[in-house]
Order: C-alpha cells, then structure tokens, then sequence
C-alpha cells in the first residue's frame, strides 16, 4: 500500500452515523434506522447489479412500460424489486408508491411500520445501455393518524422526515438527510468494505453558480421568461456566461448542481403541461435536499415544498440550484406574470 494512503480505522459509516441521530432521541423506536439500513442493502445490490449488467445480460428492454408511459428496462425491474423486497421486510413502512408500479403498495398488516416510503428504483434509466451515470431516489413521509389510504400518502415535501439518492457513477455516492436543519451528507461506498463512508459532510450548495443543466432540445417549446434567462446566462453583456451541462440523469445533474452551483431546470411545456418530473419520488425528495443543503427548489411559482400532491404520479415543473440563480429565474418570472396581469 502506498505510504500516502492513510485508512481511518474510526470511520463514519452510513449505519453508524444513522444510529448516532437515533441516539439523540430518547423515545425513537429505531424504525427508521431499520428502514434506511433496509435502503441501504437495496441500494448495494443495485450498485452491484448496474456494474454486472452487461455481463450477466441485464442491459435492453423488459418489453413493458410503466404507468408514465415509459419502456421498462431489465435493471428497472430488478432495483424496483429490490426496494420492494427490502422495505416490505424491513416492519418498518406500510405502504410505498414507485415509478414502476401503478397504484400503492400496501404492506401486509402484520409487516406494517409507521413509514410511507415514495421512490425511483433507477433514474436516467434511459442511460444504462449506454453507461452514463444513473441513481435512485426516495423519501420517507410518516404516516398520518388512521389507517393508511392515498389521502394518507399524499403528503407536502414539506412533511419530509428523510430524503436521498444514490448515484450510480465512476463510484456508488449516496447523498441523505434525515431532516429538516439535519444537514445533508454524502457517503461513498467502499466496495471492498462492502459500507458507505462519511467523505462529505455538511454539503451545502454555492450561493451562486456557473453551470445551468437542461434540456435545450426543448427550448422551442419554452415559456418566455425561461427563454429569457437561458438568454441571459448565455449573453456577456450579463456577466460571464455560464457553461451548459446537461447529462439527462436527474441525479447526476443534481449532483453536480448540489457540488459546484447553479441551477437545474426541468420546465412545463405544450408536450407536458405540468412537467415531466414525478412530484413525490423526484422533485420532493430533491428539493428536499436542495433547500436543507442552503439552495431553493420552486415550480416557477411555488416552491416544490409547498405543492398539495393530488395523485401519487403527480407531475411537477422544477427548477433546483443556488439561491442567486433561482431567485434570478423567479425574478424574470415575477415580471412576466405582472405584464400578463396588466389591461
């Protein structure tokens, strides 16, 4: 081993800082500490899935789609039954929507744990054939008092108790909060350890960027003032331009976002009038994250935070970054809206 290699024999590990968090309080029960360990290993076992894809033939279609529309590839059904199985077994959650199934999943009675679980198995799925980074999403919600229907799971973001993904890239980086003023956290799997390592604690994103992420192949269809500020962060004459990264992959280019600044725009359009992102499986848990790491995470009129979900696939237009950022987009936003209202 080379000398300059040191290894931490009092590593935080993921585990070990989670049980450090139930410690503070004194009449927590542990499920949710059961619950993300059971995250954990699901996780894990996608990792070690997306690496082994194309050997053991995972790559390509599963020949369905799921409820969005969208083709199923082989590894979205192998990491959707991975949380599954994981959280039905965990007697922590009763009930979990995902990307890839219709309606909720109810966990049977005596398995049932006080959690409500929402996620993407895989995100960027699109990209597994091709090798570009890929990840998974989640967010826990409790469940409300009585019993648990879809009037129960249709929480805020707001009533968020833990959020994070995982991004399945040159290396496997799970980035958590265990909520609000928790701070947000990345751990990177060692893979001989078989553990998720503290390397990045209190992740807080830059007050302003130089990175705008979306998909300009769209831009015909945009709405004025989002035209306008892609115009600006283009233009010179509005300070340095920023560069354009756009991986296609909402967690890899939040990752970058939360990393280095700027912002990250999925907007509505004639296509997908209210977005294409899912509210409590992607732009929740993300904006979750984004605003507790000191960014914001708006609609384009309202924060994320502050939607009333209305159906568990939910659609949401989304726009995550810095602060500056932002609150530029929102201020061109705020213009347009005023002209609009003038006779």
């Amino acid at each position: 081993m080379p000398a300059s290699v040191v290894i931490n024999s009092d590593c935080m590990t993921l585990t070990r800082y989670v049980l450090q968090q139930q410690k503070k309080f004194p009449y927590a029960t542990g499920e949710l500490t059961q619950l993300l360990t059971s995250i954990q290993t699901a996780v894990k076992s996608i990792s070690s899935a997306v690496r082994m894809a194309g050997i053991a033939q995972l790559y390509g279609m599963a020949g369905t789609t799921n409820i969005q529309g969208e083709d199923v590839r082989k590894l979205d059904t192998l990491s959707n039954e991975f949380f599954i199985n994981m959280l039905k077994s965990s007697y922590a959650v009763c009930a979990m929507v995902t990307e890839e199934n219709d309606d909720i999943i109810f966990v049977d009675p005596e398995h049932q744990g006080k959690y409500i679980v929402c996620f993407d198995p895989l995100d960027g799925s699109s990209n597994i054939d091709c090798l570009c980074p890929i990840g998974s999403i989640f967010a826990v919600y409790r469940k409300p008092e009585g019993a648990v229907n879809e009037a129960s799971i249709l929480q805020q973001g707001r009533q968020i108790v833990s959020a994070g993904y995982v991004l399945y890239g040159s290396a496997t980086f799970c980035v958590i909060c265990l909520g609000k003023e928790k701070g947000v956290h990345g751990f990177l799997l060692d893979p001989e350890a078989g553990e998720f390592i503290l390397t990045d604690p209190y992740i807080t994103i830059p007050k302003k960027g130089k990175i705008y992420s979306v998909n300009e192949g769209n831009s015909h269809l945009w709405e004025e003032p989002i035209k306008e500020y892609i115009n600006r962060k283009k233009d010179p004459k509005f300070g340095t331009p920023y560069d354009m990264r756009y991986v296609g992959s909402m967690v890899a280019d939040i990752h970058r976002t939360l990393k280095y600044g700027g912002i990250f725009m999925y907007p509505a359009n004639p296509k997908n009038p209210n977005g294409k992102l899912r509210l409590l499986y992607e732009c929740n848990p993300m904006g979750f994250i984004m605003e507790e790491a000191g960014g914001a995470a708006t609609t384009g009129r309202v924060p994320v935070l502050d939607v009333v979900p209305n159906n568990i696939h939910q659609r949401c237009p989304c726009f995550l970054g810095s602060l500056d950022d932002v609150n530029e987009f929102l201020e061109i936003m705020r213009k347009q809206e005023k002209k609009i209202q003038q006779p």
